[in-house]
C-alpha cells in the first residue's frame, strides 16, 4: 500500500497526518506547544518545539496506523505563514522565531512603504505592509538587534525550518514566499526590487518551488528521529490557507473556500494574479502550481463566538448555546455585532478596530446577542466576497465551507442568507494537513496533477441554499458596513486611553 504523510506545523500543535493512495485519512497525530509573549503584542516561538513535535507526531501516526514506514512515499508540508527564522551559517537558529501575530513592526511597514511607495509594493507583491508579514520582522531585528542581524545567513519560514531538520536542504514553496512581502507576485519569485530596497541579501534567501515539486530527501538523521525511511521525497508544500484549500478542492476558479475556524478565511483561486489596488485582500501564489489566489482574512469568527460564550455564558456547551438562536428573527430585531476583538485585517487592516454590539434594548435577549454575532461574523465574511466582486472575482460559483464552526446547519444557513450563495461541505475534514498529503501524493506521481487528485478524492456532502431571511440580510448589510467608519474615531481614542492608563 501507498501512502502519504501531510505534517502541518501551527502555531499551538503539529499535526502528521496520513493518507492512502485513494485519499483515505489512515490516522492523525498531533503534539502541542506553546508559545511566548515576552511583552505585550510580541509573540515568538522557538523553532526546535516544531520539529521535536514533528518527529512525535511521525513516530505516533505511523505506530498507531500500522503502516510501514516503507509503504510511505512522499511527505508534504504546510504550517503558519509569514514567521521569521534566522540561522547562522551553520544551520543554527539565532534568536526565537517572530510569528505571523506578532505586533512589533509597525515603524518598519511605515519604513518599507517609505523606501518603495504603497502603490509600487502593492503592485509588485500584492500586498500592503502589514505587521504579521516577515519583511518588516527581518527589518525589526536589524534595527533593533544588529549583533544578531549581522550573523543572518539563511532565513526560513516555520515549515521550512521542518523541511530543513528532514532534508538538510534550505527551500520554500511558492504560496509561501509570497507571504513574505518580499515576492514578485506575477514572476512567482523573489522581488530583486523589494530586495534592493530593503537592502537584503538575496543569498540568505532559499529556492523557491512549486507546491508539488521534491524539494529533498528525508535525510538519514531525519530517518533515525522520525522512523521514516532515508531517500523519501519532500514536497514544497504550502502555506496553511493554500495547503487547508487543496484539503477541501477549492483549486480551481470558481470555487471559493470559506474557513469558519477561530479567524475566518475566504480563499479564490486564480489563472492569473489579481491585486486589490489597496491592499485590503491578501494575493499570494496558490500551492496549485501556475495559479494564484486572493484571501480575505477577519481575525475573530468562530473567535467572536467563543469569546462570547467564555463571557457571558460560562459552562454552557455551543449546541445549547446555539439551539434558542432559531426563535429569533433574522436581524435580531435590529441588533448588530462588530467582531473586531482582537482589531481587523480585512477589509480593514486596523489593530484599532474593536468590537461592538451596537441597537441595545431591554427587548433583546442571549439568544438575541448569540444570533447578532453569527450574523455579524457573516457581515464580515461578505465584505471579502464584495471586496472579491470589485477586483474582477464576480464568478463564483460554488463556496466549500470547512472549520469549526461550519458544523453548526444554523450558522451555515445564516451565512449561505448573508452571502447570497450556496454553501456546500466535503468529505475531508483535516484540512491542511490533508492538503499536504495531497501535494505530496501529486508530486511523485500518484495523480497527474492537483485538478484529478482533488476531483478522484474529495466528494460534497452536503448543501445549504440561500432561504427567506436573504432580502432582511440585504437590507441590514448595509447598515453594518456603516458602523465601523463611524466608530473608528471613538476606536482610536479608546486605545489612546488604555495607553495612559
Amino acid at each position: 500500500m501507498n501512502c502519504f504523510v501531510g505534517i502541518d506545523a501551527s502555531t499551538t500543535a503539529t499535526k502528521a497526518l496520513l493518507m492512502s493512495a485513494d485519499g483515505e485519512v489512515l490516522g492523525v497525530a498531533s503534539s502541542e506547544y506553546s508559545y511566548e509573549t515576552p511583552r505585550p503584542m510580541w509573540t515568538e516561538q522557538h523553532p526546535d518545539l516544531w520539529w521535536q513535535a514533528t518527529v512525535e507526531s511521525i513516530r505516533r501516526v505511523l505506530a498507531e496506523s500500522g503502516v510501514s514506514p516503507s509503504e510511505v512515499k512522499g511527505v508534504g508540508l504546510t504550517g503558519q505563514m509569514h514567521g521569521l527564522v534566522l540561522l547562522d551559517d551553520d544551520g543554527q537558529v539565532l534568536r526565537p522565531a517572530i510569528l505571523w501575530n506578532d505586533q512589533r513592526t509597525g515603524a518598519e511597514c511605515d519604513e518599507i512603504r517609505q523606501r518603495l511607495g504603497k502603490e509600487r509594493l502593492i503592485q509588485i507583491t500584492g500586498n500592503d505592509a502589514l505587521t504579521g508579514f516577515t519583511a518588516p520582522k527581518i527589518l525589526w531585528v536589524k534595527n533593533n538587534e544588529p549583533q544578531i542581524f549581522e550573523r543572518v545567513r539563511h532565513i526560513l519560514l516555520p515549515k521550512d525550518y521542518v523541511r530543513y531538520k528532514l532534508t538538510g536542504e534550505y527551500a520554500t514553496d511558492k504560496a509561501g514566499g509570497a507571504g513574505t512581502l518580499l515576492f514578485d507576485l506575477e514572476k512567482r519569485d523573489w522581488s530583486k526590487a523589494v530586495l534592493e530596497a530593503l537592502e537584503i541579501d538575496p543569498a540568505w534567501l532559499p529556492p523557491t518551488f512549486e507546491g508539488t515539486a521534491v524539494t529533498g530527501y528525508i535525510s538519514p538523521q531525519a530517518a533515525e528521529a522520525t522512523g521514516l525511511v532515508a531517500g523519501t521525497p519532500v514536497v514544497g508544500g504550502g502555506g496553511d490557507q493554500s495547503a487547508q484549500a487543496v484539503g477541501v478542492g477549492a483549486v480551481e476558479p470558481g470555487i471559493v473556500a470559506l474557513t469558519l475556524g477561530t479567524s475566518g478565511v475566504v480563499f479564490a483561486s486564480t489563472n492569473e494574479p489579481f491585486i486589490e489596488p489597496e491592499g485590503r485582500l491578501h494575493a499570494f501564489c496558490h500551492a496549485v502550481p501556475g495559479r494564484w489566489h486572493l484571501m480575505g482574512v477577519m481575525l475573530s469568527a468562530g473567535g467572536s463566538l467563543r469569546w462570547y460564550r467564555d463571557t457571558l455564558a460560562p459552562g454552557v456547551d455551543f449546541d445549547t448555546l446555539l439551539a434558542p438562536v432559531a426563535e429569533v428573527p433574522p436581524g435580531s430585531e435590529g441588533l448588530l455585532y462588530l467582531p473586531y476583538l482582537t482589531g481587523e485585517r480585512t477589509p480593514y487592516p486596523d489593530p484599532l478596530a474593536r468590537g461592538a454590539f451596537v441597537g441595545l434594548t431591554v427587548r433583546h435577549t442571549r439568544a438575541h446577542l448569540t444570533r447578532a454575532v453569527l450574523e455579524g461574523v457573516a457581515f464580515g465574511l461578505r465584505d471579502s466576497f464584495e471586496l472579491m466582486k470589485e477586483v474582477g472575482l464576480a464568478d463564483i460559483t460554488q463556496v466549500r465551507v470547512s472549520g469549526g464552526g461550519a458544523r453548526s446547519p444554523l450558522w451555515r444557513q445564516i451565512m449561505a442568507d448573508v452571502l447570497g450563495v450556496e454553501l456546500v461541505t466535503v468529505n475531508t475534514t483535516e484540512g491542511a494537513a490533508y492538503g499536504a498529503a495531497v501535494l505530496a501524493a501529486t508530486g511523485v506521481g500518484a495523480f497527474s496533477d492537483v485538478d484529478s487528485a482533488c476531483a478522484a478524492i474529495i466528494r460534497l456532502t452536503g448543501r445549504t441554499a440561500p432561504g427567506p431571511a436573504r432580502a432582511a440580510y440585504q437590507q441590514l448589510y448595509p447598515l453594518y458596513r456603516d458602523l465601523y467608519p463611524a466608530l473608528r474615531p471613538s476606536f482610536n481614542a479608546i486605545a489612546r486611553v488604555g495607553e495612559q492608563m
